[in-house]
Parts: C-alpha cells; structure tokens; sequence
C-alpha cells in the first residue's frame, strides 16, 4: 500500500524481554513486551538528496547523501545500513529527508533503545521513498531493520528486538524452522524498569554467550547426528556430559531450563484467568539461569531485584543481553512501591505498561 506523507511523525517503543533471553539466536523460541517508553522520528523531504537527521538527546546531528549505495564510516552505522537495506529491497530516494529524533527509551541498558530505532526509521524512510512511499507491515519492517542490524554487519543477536518493537503487545516469537509471531492477549499488569547505570557491551555479552553454547552444539551434533536444542530433554544431558567440559555441560543445562521455563510461560499466558504469581515465579527461576549459569547479571542488578522483591514484586529479572543495564520487576499490585525501593540506591525506575508497536502520523500533507 502506498502513502505520500508530507510532515511525517514515526514512533516505536522500546521492549522487555520476559521469557527466553540469550534463546532467539538459537532458533528458540521467546517471549517479548514493547513497553511504554517510545523513541519518534519526526520530519519531511528535502529537494536536495540529503539525509540530515538532528539528534539532540545526544548533541549530534548526522548528514549523508542518499545516492546509494552508501558507504559505512564507522561501526553499526545504521542509518546508513537502513537506507541500503531498502534501496536492495526496491525504494528510491531522490530527496532527502530532514527530521528530528527524540527518545524515552535508556540508551545502552537492554531495553532495545537501537532496534526501536532502526525499526523507526525503517518505517519513516519506506514512507519516505519515491514515487509515492511505501506502507510495510509490521512484520516486514521488523525483517529489513534485523537485516539492517544484525546482518549487515555480521552482529551476533537474533530478531526479538525487531518484532517485539514493530509488532507491539507481547509476543511469542519462534524462528525455527521460519518466523513466526503470534500476540498474546495476556493483561499483565505492572511492569517497573530499573536502570543500573552500568555501562554494558551488547556485542561482547553477546558474542561469548552465544559461540559457547554454538560450539557446544557443534559438537554434539558431530558425534551425535539428529542432536537439537530444540528436542533434548534436561534428563538427557547427563548422558553427554562425557563428552563435555563442565563449564559446557552446565551451560546446556541452563539454556534447556530457560526453553522449558519459556514453553510454560507461553500456556500461562495464554489462560484466560492469568495467574499473576505463576508469571512471578517464572520470571524469578529465569534470573537463577541467567545470573548462575549464564553469568550475564552483575551484583548491582542482584540488589536493584532483591529490593524490589523485598518491596512486594511478584518475580524480577535481568533484561537484555546482560552484563549491566536494566532489569524489571513485575508488580501488578504495589508497582508504586517497588519503583521506590529501586530508586532508593539512586538508580532510575519506571512503572510502565505493555504497549502497541510501531506507529506513524502523516501531520501535514506534501
């Protein structure tokens, strides 16, 4: 479907991860909110074949010509690798774009602060194109900004990030043996956000966590044909740890938790009566992974959890990749009071909502 936007307004929030971290990468399926922290992108054409975007949250304003195809001038410069993306994908830009981008969402704490972006400006810049712009769904933007991301640049994450964003609600996203997305009506209720203030490196968490248990995989499958993650049985892990180191074997188990602890938060979810401290208690045995076999979550994060549990949450847990950034409480009933007891380390909370995806408002015709 076609559009011709004039002054064009774009918004996407930012996510939690609820069920199944460090699993998307692995063909495993997850479960992800958007959350009612949002960034926008608001701007028009230019007559000349400019990109000037202004982002003040960070004092910078960054121009390129759109003549594709664009060369990169630094590391994960996306949105270079956006516009690439589309010109591959069909669209044209003979004008250029000005436009202002202003976000909610923490920078660099796991809560997809640049995936919401790279899906913004998708959206923006589909509806920006010639002749006359291009409507994606949510389900295409989500697939041209991981391709954006994660495969122009050979990056180590998966596609959460993309469709929780794009699509909205919570969903649960399964990627083997092909995308699927479905929504799930769950009503959950509150959601406080912590932020650590912890600087944290995506990539490198990333990177180490997944080429372990990738080379673990490696390995059992050469020596045993017909070997999945998505099949093992925990039970059946001590039948391999032979062939293991301990660190392996214990990395195994722990990814084969967080996939059955998945697997049982999507049923309850899915019931009609949600059972609010089951959700807890789940969300609080995935920390146990990530934190003792994972080892993404720091001690900082492990006191900004125990004072919300202490605070009355029904169950926390790190968020993201790990190795600093933000956790999350879940506290449908005294959200108020645990985003106190956060704060009172001077750490910055937020009590927040599940929200809609990825939106856009033409404010002005051309």
């Amino acid at each position: 479907m076609r559009t011709d936007p004039g002054e064009l307004k774009v918004s996407t929030p930012g996510r939690i991860c609820l069920f199944g971290e460090h699993q998307d990468y692995l063909g495993l399926p997850v479960i992800a909110s958007a959350i009612s922290l949002r960034i926008s992108i608001e701007g028009q054409k230019r007559e000349d074949a400019q990109a000037v975007v202004h982002l003040p949250d960070i004092g910078k304003v960054e121009s390129f010509s759109l003549a594709g195809p664009i060369a990169y001038d630094r590391e994960r410069d996306y949105l270079k690798s956006v516009v690439n993306v589309l010109l591959r994908h069909g669209m044209q830009f003979p004008r250029g774009v000005e436009c202002t981008v202003r976000g909610e969402i923490p920078i660099n704490a796991g809560t997809s602060s640049s995936s919401a972006l790279i899906v913004a400006w998708v959206s923006f810049m589909a509806r920006m194109s010639e002749p006359k712009g291009v409507r994606l769904s949510a389900e295409r933007i989500a697939q041209y900004a991981h391709e954006a991301e994660v495969l122009e640049f050979s990056e180590p994450g998966g596609m959460m990030d993309h469709y929780s964003t794009a699509v909205g609600g919570t969903i649960f996203l399964e990627s083997y043996p092909k995308i699927q997305v479905k929504k799930l009506d769950a009503k959950l209720g509150a959601l406080v956000l912590g932020n650590s203030n912890e600087p944290k490196d995506t990539k490198f968490i990333l990177a180490r966590v997944k080429n372990q248990i990738l080379e673990v995989v490696r390995r059992l499958e050469q020596s045993h044909p017909g070997f999945s993650l998505r099949t093992i049985q925990e039970s059946g892990i001590d039948a391999l740890s032979g062939e293991l180191t301990g660190e392996q074997a214990e990395l195994l188990h722990g990814t084969i938790r967080n996939r059955d602890i998945t697997t049982r938060a999507v049923k309850v979810l899915r019931e009609k009566n949600l059972d609010h401290r089951l959700i807890g208690t789940l969300l609080n045995d995935h920390q146990k992974v990530l934190r003792d076999v994972l080892k993404i979550s720091t001690p900082k994060i492990d006191r900004m959890i125990e004072a919300a549990l202490e605070a009355g949450a029904l169950g926390a847990k790190i968020n993201g990749s790990g190795g600093g950034g933000c956790m999350f409480a879940y506290a449908p009933k005294n959200a108020k009071a645990v985003k106190e007891a956060i704060e009172k380390d001077g750490e910055e909370a937020y009590i927040l909502k599940v929200d809609e995806g990825t939106r856009a408002k033409t404010m002005a015709a051309v």
